[in-house]
């Protein structure tokens, strides 16, 4: 699971990057043990749904459940902290490296608020024709979805900025603690490079540490998810395992649109046929199914754009600069898993809100150095549904199922990434 919601960095992705500087621990979820946890216990908790027994299990069960969550959530803050400033200092490095890299850039971000402005708009009316199964009330804990109160639009902008950063990291108040390290990360660069240096060295640190923490919580994984799954089989009974194949579908279908759009990328902006692009990005999108991984599919990317007839300067340019920091679905994709959760919780999003969310997904996908699916997704998103006021419980949850949306994550972040070269390659035409 490498594609979300990041791929894996290329090395040498661009000259003097971040990453080839920094490294991060790599994590990796069990993924087979943590989804069989989770059939396991929802099994279990819709099997005991009736007994006498279950009451008691449930809350000595839901205690280990609880404990694993918050020890997973108490490293969201600063991890998003540093990998923004590190991903976003790559990101202000990168856009100096020339014409063809600030394209490259301005599609990026055109990619990616298109996919959350797609989603904001499609998937309130796809979960009305499509409704969850019933029931589906049982992800979600009984306190989680209480209240939210929507600011007004003067105390929305209000709460742009914070006065105590230290105060909004307390209250996880996401939009202005992104905008902040945001700020940071862009006056990193403009500092000498000797503390730049060292600046980014010490967020660097914090990222591992963070990592490490979150590896060894993400070891004992499948007992938490264990733990929680029980108490969902418990509230909701048979219905949760229809309720994670109807996840399954429409956030799945939120990448398809990026997927699609791919195509029309590659024949507007890019000037190539649509058959002949079908047919040139086939091979690396086989590789893309099979692997679940933008890194194990470059070398199939590149030979892609040879197929295309793409300058070799702007492919082995492009290509591994988009593996490293592009992640064409995250925006449109994550948005979509904040706002399924928050239709399991009966919270209504206002699209005031739901532009908040559009705002710090598309900062934390294009700031986010790469990392592993299993902490991407929570990091990811997280900070989505912490900024829209909807819970992240159910997301431990929705991970160990994640694997399956990760195919066209996959898929549309590798065909994205050839349709952008093609872009770019067409742009220095007519510069």
């Amino acid at each position: 699971m490498l594609d979300n919601p990041s791929s894996e960095a290329a090395p040498g992705a661009s000259s003097g990057s971040i990453e080839s500087r920094f490294e991060l621990v790599t994590i990796r979820l069990p993924v087979v043990a943590t989804f069989a946890a989770l059939v396991l216990g929802l099994g279990a908790g819709v099997v005991l749904s009736s007994a006498d027994l279950a009451m008691w299990l449930q809350d000595s069960i839901a205690l280990i459940g609880t404990l694993w969550l918050r020890a997973l959530q108490m490293t969201i803050i600063p991890l998003v902290a540093a990998l923004l400033v590190l991903g976003l200092s790559q990101m202000v490095e990168a856009a100096s490296a020339g014409r063809a890299a600030r394209r490259f850039l301005l599609l990026v971000i055109g990619v990616a608020i298109t996919g959350g402005l797609f989603t904001a708009v499609t998937l309130p009316w796809l979960l009305d024709v499509f409704q969850i199964p019933a029931d589906a009330a049982g992800f979600i804990a009984e306190s989680a979805g209480e209240g939210q109160e929507v600011p007004g639009i003067l105390d929305f902008l209000k709460s742009l900025i914070a006065p105590n950063i230290i105060a909004a990291a307390a209250e996880t108040n996401m939009l202005p603690l992104t905008i902040f390290f945001a700020l940071f990360a862009i006056a990193i660069t403009r500092l000498p490079e000797r503390q730049g240096e060292s600046l980014l060295g010490f967020f660097h640190a914090i990222a591992n540490a963070m990592l490490l923490i979150i590896g060894w919580v993400l070891w004992i994984a499948p007992i938490g998810v264990a733990a929680l799954a029980f108490g969902v089989g418990l509230r909701s009974g048979g219905s949760a395992f229809a309720v994670l194949g109807h996840y399954i579908l429409v956030v799945s279908a939120m990448g398809g649109f990026i997927f699609l759009l791919a195509y029309a990328v590659a024949v507007v902006l890019g000037r190539v046929s649509l058959a002949k692009f079908a047919r040139a990005i086939l091979p690396a999108q086989a590789v893309a199914v099979s692997t679940q991984s933008s890194l194990a599919s470059l070398p199939a990317m590149l030979d892609s754009a040879s197929r295309l007839g793409l300058r070799a300067s702007t492919s082995e340019f492009v290509l591994p600069l988009a593996v490293a920091i592009f992640r064409a679905t995250s925006v449109a994709m994550n948005l979509a898993v904040a706002l399924y959760v928050a239709a399991l919780a009966g919270i209504e999003v206002p699209f005031a809100l739901m532009l908040v969310g559009i705002a710090v997904a598309v900062v934390i996908s294009i700031g986010s150095v790469s990392l592993p699916g299993s902490i991407s997704f929570v990091v990811s998103i997280g900070p989505i549904a912490l900024a829209m006021g909807v819970p992240i419980e159910p997301l431990v949850l929705l991970v160990a199922v994640e694997m399956l949306p990760d195919i066209m994550r996959t898929l549309g972040n590798v065909t994205m990434n050839v349709a952008v070269a093609s872009a770019v390659d067409r742009s220095r035409d007519q510069a």
